[in-house]
């Protein structure tokens, strides 16, 4: 790998026309008895009536010799494995992937990469990747060809859905996939007929996004990795961003350099806990007892922000209740966490403002991940530290683009920009995608099962499993295609063999095997397919950091060996499937170099404009993103923010939500609910989206608390048709807007008009003004509880703190939580060990991927677990020994013992990348000859537990339980 610093000379490439930045004077603001009046709204609890290229080329080159034998082309990219979003320029010669440097003008990494992005030009040479379509025949990986591959796979698919029906499909998506792609294959599966379909993020941070979403508004991390620059305190809880994000902890060492005060709460000390001014242990899966405890400290000294309160809080009373029954007492009962250290994180964070905090999957993959997740909303709400710079809620996200495969791709629950599933938001993506709503309806088995929810991935093997009449479609899952995604990263493995060797057909569409391949040969003799996808350095495409900064992916080389972009695939089976004109009417198709047609992704990209208006992916158009990658040079570090240039006024990578058209040229949102900003400059306040009153209680929000500059300077509903003309608006629409805004909200109107008039002209967020809601009474715990894990070493926390009541149907499916939770109660007796897990910075996801690196593979070469010194002694386990990790399963992985005081006596920690052993067996021969990853190991997963978030769905691989004994 080359990494080194370029002598291309800094700043822009090209002269192209500035963006000129927006004055913003609004006609005269409203009182609040005038906006009564017109909007109808009563006094305290009313309602509301009825291409630019930037491929780059060396200075000492002329532009017309740039294809010349020798010349060396800079291609611009990003990383594909982290949600950082870290730029690189790939040296090109002769189509040949030579060298890569990172981006030094990017505002994100800053001319850093950690292990994996240093060595991401592997992908252009590696040897481990799936090279050819293959079918398991007679137990052998045996080469197709396309067409053959195409037919057969395709011919089963269709039998299928004739036979059981669209529904006993299931369709695994991936957030390695971009924006467009994940788009796309929503689309698909649509025109497919069933709502089977899921991706990454449910397994990650789906509870992040249910539950910050019902808090207040966006299910997304407010502020950005650059602006916890601004915070004064940080407070990482269920987050090890030194190894699952390292080039962030550039912006987080930079804080702590200017006097950021760092804590770290963990069940584990962590290479973050090592750059932290405190560390906190905690017992796994007790956060909220945790969370509550320094509420109750920063309620009982008067440091919660009661202003803020009164006039941007639903239900903060009920949280101070809560808060004040976690005496110390029970808060060290419950969580390890003596109250001494309790306070000090209570004092920090409410004496260092603005205070950040930051969670990952430590938080969000529990049983109560959606209630732990709110409990940090509500603290952050309490202190006053939503919408403001430095402050916020920063949760990191973990593949490259699972925040814009969430955003706009294949949620079994969702159409693309969280529209949901019921019938309106079903007619306005068939205006967008140009096709009938009643064809569509009737590609699906009934009306119902159109707008019911799909089943999740974290559940698909009970689709297998489960007794037919316990499943609420009609039947189980015959098929299962996994586009991009490894199966090791799901709990419960041991049972997912099971559904795989069920299954009558299993496709797998990666650039790698996965571990797919290597189980499933493992159980079966036939029905399995392998279709070599191209990686995004060879295709191109946007993705969205988790920041929701959108960057532009230039294609850097052509597609090895046989290998096709995904968005090809989905089209070549489209045109088999029968809906190839529907699938692309409004986006062109392109040849590649062997004549297959490829939907473009720019034009894919201004479809999702011109739909995505709820969370504001309408104005990232394809030029205004390539513009930002050719200027990063102009960007703020710290803000974001270009001050001069040709995107001057805009944040980079236009972080949604950025409104309206692209013609309005809305400079992006660095900071959700920041009000100190005029909407037109990133400016916002919490969304209206849950009512404007509850149980005679306002929940729009105090005056003097919206966005500066706005001519409604108090809370107010979303705007939509009514409102407008309520208000004497409607006549600043044209007439074209008009006729396309008639009955329809800022969400389904298709001109962006609403939006227009209500931003621009007005100063007001046409999502309305309303308080965040630290009460969700919509949740089986609408003010969050702690509640035991299913699998827990403590029975008399059961007793006081048990899970929830079982459910009959829940997301398609029956679901255990009492039962099971009962049913182990005295688990604790021969699994006396807490078994965690997490990641590796050597490593990303499944790591399929990056096991098959090997720069990466000989930084890490064997499994492990991490176990206390006093535990290993216990059962005569030395350092580097062989040992069984036993689970109640009835599974047992075989491991390296790695003895350190990382982690406590009660608990182990394993990290969750590796494949291809299995329960001791090596499985390389069930790979294909030459795929399987260099580095193989047990997956953690074989022997995880079963449980799921009472919400959304989300895995248990946090809080489970084991027992390790020598091998």
């Amino acid at each position: 790998m080359l990494v080194k610093r370029s002598n291309r000379p800094s700043g822009p490439a090209s002269s192209a026309q500035a963006a000129t930045a927006s004055t913003f004077s609004a006609p005269q603001g409203l009182d609040r008895r005038t906006f009564l009046k017109r909007s109808g709204l009563a006094a305290g609890a009313g309602a509301i009536g009825a291409g630019l290229p930037f491929a780059m080329v060396r200075p000492a080159d002329a532009a017309s010799d740039s294809k010349a034998a020798g010349a060396v082309e800079m291609r611009r990219s990003v990383c594909t494995h982290c949600s950082v979003g870290c730029a690189i320029d790939a040296e090109v010669k002769n189509g040949v992937w030579v060298g890569q440097e990172p981006v030094f003008d990017s505002p994100i990494n800053l001319g850093a990469h950690c292990a994996k992005g240093a060595s991401v030009r592997e992908h252009g040479h590696g040897e481990h990747r799936l090279r050819t379509p293959m079918k398991l025949h007679n137990g052998k990986w045996e080469r197709l060809s396309w067409d053959v591959a195409l037919k057969e796979v395709s011919e089963k698919l269709l039998a299928i859905r004739e036979k059981d029906g669209p529904d006993a499909t299931y369709w695994v998506g991936s957030s390695k996939h971009s924006n467009e792609q994940a788009y796309l294959l929503r689309k698909f599966v649509s025109f497919w007929g069933t709502n089977n379909c899921d991706h990454q993020a449910r397994v990650c941070h789906s509870t992040t996004v249910a539950g910050v979403a019902n808090t207040w508004g966006y299910g997304a991390m407010t502020n950005s990795y650059n602006d916890m620059q601004n915070a004064k305190a940080i407070f990482f809880i269920g987050s090890n961003a030194a190894e699952a994000h390292p080039v962030s902890m550039l912006h987080i060492l930079h804080a702590k350099e200017g006097g950021a005060k760092i804590i770290v709460a963990d069940p584990r000390f962590t290479r973050t806990a090592a750059k932290a001014d405190h560390y906190v242990r905690l017992r796994s899966g007790s956060d909220i007892a945790l969370i509550y405890g320094v509420m109750r400290h920063i309620f009982e000294n008067g440091w919660d922000d009661k202003k803020y309160i009164e006039d941007r809080v639903y239900g903060m009373d009920k949280i101070r209740e809560e808060s004040m029954q976690w005496t110390a007492d029970k808060v060290l009962d419950v969580t390890g966490v003596p109250d001494d250290q309790v306070h000090l994180i209570a004092e920090t964070m409410a004496k260092n403002k603005p205070s950040t905090v930051v969670w990952c999957m430590g938080q969000t993959q529990h049983t109560t991940g959606n209630a732990i997740v709110r409990a940090m909303c509500n603290l952050q709400l309490a202190l006053g530290n939503v919408g403001v710079s430095g402050g916020g809620t920063n949760i990191f996200r973990g593949h490259d683009n699972v925040q814009g495969a969430t955003d706009v791709g294949p949620n079994p629950d969702s159409l693309p920009g969280y529209y949901g599933i019921a019938a309106g938001a079903w007619k306005h993506w068939c205006s967008v995608w140009g096709v009938d709503y009643e064809w569509v309806k009737g590609r699906y088995a009934s009306p119902g099962l159109m707008e019911k929810s799909g089943i999740t991935v974290s559940r698909w093997i009970d689709g297998v499993l489960e007794k037919n009449e316990l499943i609420d479609q009609d039947s189980n899952l015959k098929a299962v295609v996994y586009w991009g995604m490894a199966p090791n990263s799901q709990t419960r493995g041991k049972d997912m063999l099971e559904a795989m060797k069920a299954l009558e057909l299993l496709v797998v569409v990666d650039p790698y095997p996965s571990a797919t391949a290597a189980m499933a040969a493992s159980v079966r003799k036939e029905g399995v397919y392998l279709l070599p996808a191209a990686t995004q350095f060879e295709t191109s495409g946007s993705c969205t950091a988790s920041n929701r900064s959108l960057q532009w992916r230039e294609k850097i080389i052509e597609p090895l060996f046989e290998s096709k972009p995904d968005h090809t695939i989905m089209y070549a089976f489209a045109k088999r499937f029968g809906f190839e004109k529907e699938f692309v009417k409004n986006i062109k198709l392109e040849k590649d170099k062997q004549g297959w047609d490829e939907p473009s992704m720019e034009d894919t990209l201004r479809e999702i404009n011109r739909g995505t208006w709820t969370i504001g992916y309408s104005g990232q158009s394809p030029e205004r993103l390539k513009l930002h990658m050719k200027h990063m040079d102009t960007f703020s570090v710290r803000t974001l923010k270009a001050d001069s240039g040709p995107c001057a006024g805009d944040y980079f990578g236009l972080p949604w939500p950025c409104y309206g058209t692209p013609e309005l040229k809305h400079p992006g949102t660095p900071n959700l609910y920041d009000t100190s900003l005029h909407v037109m400059e990133g400016g916002g306040n919490f969304r209206a989206n849950f009512g404007v009153e509850k149980d005679g209680a306002s929940l729009l929000a105090g005056d003097g608390s919206a966005s500066k500059g706005s001519d409604l300077p108090f809370g107010y509903p979303e705007f939509d048709h009514t409102l407008l003309k309520k208000l004497g608006w409607w006549d600043e629409l044209t007439d074209a807007e008009k006729k396309a805004a008639e009955g329809k909200n800022w969400k389904t109107d298709s001109s962006g008009g609403i939006i227009r008039v209500a931003m621009k002209n007005h100063g007001c967020h046409p999502f309305g003004n309303a308080k965040a809601r630290a009460v969700v009474w919509n949740f089986p715990d609408p003010v969050p509880k702690h509640r035991e894990a299913l699998y827990s070493t403590r029975p008399d926390l059961i007793d006081k703190y048990p899970t929830h009541e079982d459910k009959k149907a829940f997301w398609r499916l029956p679901t255990l939580y009492k039962t099971v939770q009962q049913q182990w109660k005295n688990v604790g007796k021969d699994f006396p060990l807490i078994m965690t897990s997490g990641r590796l910075v050597e490593y990303e996801g499944g790591g399929e991927e990056t096991r098959s690196n090997p720069w990466l593979a000989e930084l890490q070469q064997d499994m492990f677990v991490e176990i206390n010194p006093a535990s290993a002694a216990e059962r005569g386990i030395r350092d580097r020994d062989w040992v069984w990790v036993k689970s109640p399963t009835g599974s047992q992985i075989k491991v390296r013992a790695l003895v350190t005081p990382r982690v406590g006596t009660d608990t182990v920690f394993l990290p969750f990348h590796f494949s291809g052993r299995w329960m001791g067996q090596d499985l390389l021969n069930f790979y294909p000859v030459g795929a399987a990853p260099i580095v193989r190991g047990e997956s953690v997963n074989a022997g995880t537990t079963y449980g799921y978030d009472v919400v959304t769905m989300m895995q248990e691989t946090k809080t489970t339980v084991c027992q390790i004994v020598k091998a």
